[in-house]
Formats: C-alpha cells, structure tokens, sequence
C-alpha cells in the first residue's frame, strides 16, 4: 500500500483483506461485533475435511489487512457520479476504524491497517472463490 517517496507498505501473509466501510449511525459497538465475528468466522478451507469451510482467521493464525473504505457507502441510484454522503464523517469513522483494528488484534489476529484518509495502492491476490460481505446495516445481498 502507499505510493510516492515515503509511503509505507504493510504486508500480510496469509488472512483476510478487509475493507471496513462506517455509517453515519456505525458506533463501538457494531465495530467491535465485526471484528469479533471476523474473526471467528469460518470461511477457510478444512484440510481434514475437503470442500468444507470449517476453520477460521484463528484457527489458521492468518493476518489481516484493514483499509478504511468510505466508498463501500457509495450512493448510485442516480445519475452516473456516485454520492458519498451516507459515508460517516471522517472524524467519527477514524475513531471506529481504530476500535476495530484493536479488537481484531485483541483476538489473536495479527493486523495491519492502511492509512486513515490516504491515497492508497493496494494488492489484494485472492486465493479462493471466498468474498463475504458483512454489514451492521440492513442490506439486500443482491443489487
């Protein structure tokens, strides 16, 4: 991640990317059950038992990767420029992202996170057909 003289790189070997997106009502709380159920959520492949997702970020001591996404609140129902207005201010949303990343890491799980704000590169090779969306929010699984 990071561009330019300067930018710094955060890497992470086996585990999950994450982009962390926060609402105008997102709160500790709902940060915290994120982190927690992340986590804990098995969505890695079980060697003992073949085809199956049965083991967790825990399970398989993976890392993880935290990149604050204010574009995940994308609005795009009308017109062709996406608005961003029920992104959470930035202000409250860093306080979040923060709360995230320490609960993550408080269960076990090694953590990297991108950089508040920032312009930001970043590499994502994804091993697997495994992309879950998780929301605090209710939100139709499919557009």
């Amino acid at each position: 991640m990071g561009e330019g003289a300067g930018a710094q790189q955060r890497r992470i070997g086996r585990g999950l990317a994450i982009l962390l997106g926060a609402g105008p009502t997102s709160d500790h709380a709902q940060a915290a059950h994120l982190a927690t159920k992340l986590a804990a959520l098995r969505i890695f492949p079980d060697p003992a038992r073949p085809g199956s997702f049965n083991l967790s970020l825990t399970d398989v001591g993976g890392e993880a990767l935290v990149v604050s996404q204010f574009t995940l609140y994308a609005d795009t129902s009308r017109g062709r420029r996406p608005g961003f207005t029920t992104a959470a201010d930035p202000a409250d949303a860093q306080p979040l992202v923060d709360h995230f990343v320490k609960t993550l890491t408080a269960q076990g799980v090694r953590t990297q996170a991108g950089s508040f704000g920032a312009h930001m590169l970043v590499e994502i090779e994804n091993d697997g057909p495994v992309t879950i969306v998780l929301s605090t929010d209710d939100w139709p699984t499919r557009v």
